[in-house]
């Protein structure tokens, strides 16, 4: 049978989602927690690849098994198996042709930026941070200017290897709670680093080192040398992943009434 299952993890310790040779990955972890409720190894496989530093609050996974458990053992028994920094928050079976990255209809990522003048200590590593002042507005119309279904080219991270570099962005908002600015981002998909190319653009902007419209000049540009710099990965999470409801999945998209 086919078993997806909902995923929490803190990325710090991680070389990211997907499994390197001689580096601890979360799919490797994920991989030998499951195995000893399942009576042997499996092979996972992920809604998407989050790159080392990045966290997910719902990845989305699926693996087969011949092993029939009660849906229990595949969330409190594998958490049995894991380190404190990785959790199955939820376990669905679901049908053969289900797939956790191909089946899946958008993405949501969230930012944490911490913007204040000293550094972090308690959230190190789970926020990223900018020590000048920021301007919520003129990161809201940068953030506007780039809403749509456009060719992401100039965002995209040079090994991407994306068939191509269209990508519809149905939804960039920025708020501000306190010392933190609040980044949230849907798409259909997103390209390699994207998401943290699009905060370098929007803190430039927000930090008068450049007027909201270069955002737009960035973007029909298509020339990734001409954005700012990829920012730090420390405060980006995997939100939630959108899928048909006939697949019976729980809902994991982030609440967008804000």
């Amino acid at each position: 049978m086919r078993i997806a299952l909902g995923v929490e993890y803190d990325g710090r310790g991680f070389c990211g989602w997907q499994s390197q040779a001689d580096e601890a990955s979360v799919q490797d972890t994920l991989e030998e927690g499951i195995a000893p409720i399942a009576g042997g190894s499996v092979r996972l496989h992920a809604a998407g690849r989050t790159d080392s530093g990045v966290h997910a609050l719902q990845q989305v996974v699926h693996f087969d098994t011949e092993a029939e458990r009660p849906l229990s053992a595949w969330v409190r028994g594998v958490n049995r198996h894991l380190p404190d920094s990785v959790a199955v928050l939820w376990a669905r079976p679901v049908a053969d042709d289900f797939h956790a990255r191909f089946s899946a209809t958008g993405r949501h990522y969230r930012y944490v930026l911490l913007n204040r003048a000293v550094r972090p200590a308690l959230s190190a590593g789970r926020v990223g941070w900018f020590a000048r002042p920021l301007d919520l507005a003129a990161m809201r119309e940068a953030a506007r200017l780039l809403i749509g279904k456009h060719d992401f080219s100039a965002f995209r991270a040079a090994e991407c290897q994306a068939r191509t570099p269209v990508r519809t962005l149905h939804r960039l908002a920025v708020c501000r709670s306190d010392d933190r600015f609040i980044f949230e981002l849907h798409a259909d998909a997103f390209l390699h680093h994207m998401v943290r190319n699009i905060i370098g653009v929007l803190v430039a902007v927000g930090a008068g080192k450049r007027p909201a419209d270069w955002a737009e000049e960035v973007l029909a540009s298509r020339d990734r040398k001409l954005a700012a710099p990829t920012f730090a990965a420390d405060g980006l999470y995997l939100a939630g992943v959108d899928y048909d409801v006939a697949w019976g999945l729980p809902v994991t998209a982030p609440d967008q009434s804000s």
